[in-house]
């Protein structure tokens, strides 16, 4: 690597290191957030949530599109609850959306719902909205009957949409549009399908004052990437049924803030992790840990020798100054080791020591609250630079169903 291109590499992570350090001032400086008023006992916790971006071109939403359509979406749950409230984003556009009707219920299934169980959200007491671009948007506290673990559709009725659109790609579940106003319907089986999320951001529950959440911030793994479609099995999914079966932490919601492709240091797919952490994880309701899972992408895009040394130099201070931001919200913060990555397209020798440098940073700093060691519960013991094959989906970088099962296997649930 070139001594410009390895000034501009530090630079460029200085300028982000420095964004995030005007986050602290942000922090502190905030007010009370708006919320629907909990009940004396109870707390607002996160049940579900996923981590937006703009979509990228291909990502899109297919014909008919969204405008004056319905778009029927699917959630799996963490905690259940008695009272609900839904948030839905339009952070990243640059054009208003128009909510007609915004329904909830319980999925049966594919794009059917049950019919009893459908409830139209309200806005304020009305049930249109239109989202402002470069903001989000939360319902009225409503009464829902939600199971723990459970799959929920939520329905939305368009007006006007925009261009760009804010969402999540990486969804590993489908979701069904329909043109015209089918908000009601008990099924959509003409829908248009893809396996994208869309405007929809967060559902939290009226849940104990003991209730408490833990939110993953990851890269593709975290985000389901290997895992399997409507299956639901993503490794916080795992851990969340983990969690729900053990009497300890049954009250332990599992919020899933994992973008595919993201990067720390810089926007690669969504912004930054360094960037977003204050959204992804102090804008989430009810979190009391947070776990830090991210880096695989910084150190497979750096070049060379000093660009790989580099890219781990600036890792250890950008998740340093995470822990001591988060710290400064009470919340606690555990660092998991990065997987293997041998034979993948990602593989180097100097990755690789970038890759050992962080994970014995992560390992012996003392600065995490706790270590998850996903890399020694994946990783071959014969050639620890590659993934057990068991686990290996074939690109040698991302784990399969047994592997996402195998690293929700390997957290303590003594750390919640």
């Amino acid at each position: 690597m070139s001594n410009k291109s390895f000034s501009q590499n530090r630079n460029a992570a200085s300028s982000v290191l420095a964004v995030l350090l005007l986050v602290v001032i942000f922090i502190a400086c905030r007010g009370p957030q708006p919320a629907g008023v909990p009940e004396t006992g109870t707390a607002w916790i996160g049940t579900w949530s996923t981590a937006q971006q703009l979509v990228e071109p291909r990502n899109l939403p297919p014909e008919p599109g969204l405008s004056d359509n319905t778009l029927r979406q699917v959630v799996h749950v963490s905690l259940g609850g008695n009272r609900l409230r839904a948030s839905f984003s339009n952070a990243f556009s640059t054009s208003p959306v128009t909510m007609h009707t915004v329904h909830v219920a319980v999925s049966a299934g594919g794009s059917a719902i049950d019919p009893g169980s459908d409830y139209e959200l309200e806005f304020d007491g009305n049930p249109k909205i239109t989202i402002a671009p470069g903001t989000a948007v939360m319902s009225d506290p409503f009464p829902f009957a939600l199971e723990p673990g459970s799959n929920v559709a939520i329905t939305i009725y368009f007006g006007d949409t925009s261009p760009d659109v804010t969402g999540h790609p990486g969804s590993r579940t489908t979701s069904y549009l329909q043109s015209g106003n089918a908000v009601t319907a008990v099924d959509l089986p003409d829908a248009a399908r893809t396996d994208h999320w869309y405007i929809i951001d967060g559902i939290d529950v009226l849940a104990p004052e003991s209730a408490a959440a833990v939110v993953v911030l990851g890269n593709s793994i975290t985000d389901g990437r290997g895992s399997g479609t409507n299956k639901q099995n993503r490794w916080p999914d795992e851990l969340a049924s983990r969690l729900r079966m053990n009497t300890d932490t049954r009250d332990v919601a599992v919020l899933n803030a994992g973008i595919g492709g993201n990067c720390v240091l810089r926007d690669c797919l969504g912004p930054a992790a360094i960037a977003r952490f204050e959204r992804d994880i102090f804008g989430l309701a009810g979190v009391r840990w947070a776990i830090i899972f991210e880096g695989v992408n910084d150190i497979g895009q750096a070049g060379g020798a000093e660009g790989s040394a580099a890219v781990a130099h600036d890792l250890i201070a950008a998740f340093d100054l995470m822990i001591d931001l988060a710290h400064a919200q009470d919340i606690r913060v555990y660092g998991a080791t990065l997987l293997p990555f041998g034979d993948s397209f990602y593989d180097s020798v100097d990755h690789e020591a970038a890759r050992t440098t962080l994970n014995e940073w992560i390992r012996s700093s003392g600065r995490f609250d706790a270590v998850i060691d996903l890399d020694a519960a994946l990783r071959d013991p014969e050639n620890p630079s590659r993934l057990l094959s068991v686990v290996d989906t074939g690109d040698h970088l991302h784990p399969n169903e047994t592997g996402h099962r195998m690293m929700a296997e390997a957290v303590d649930l003594a750390l919640f």
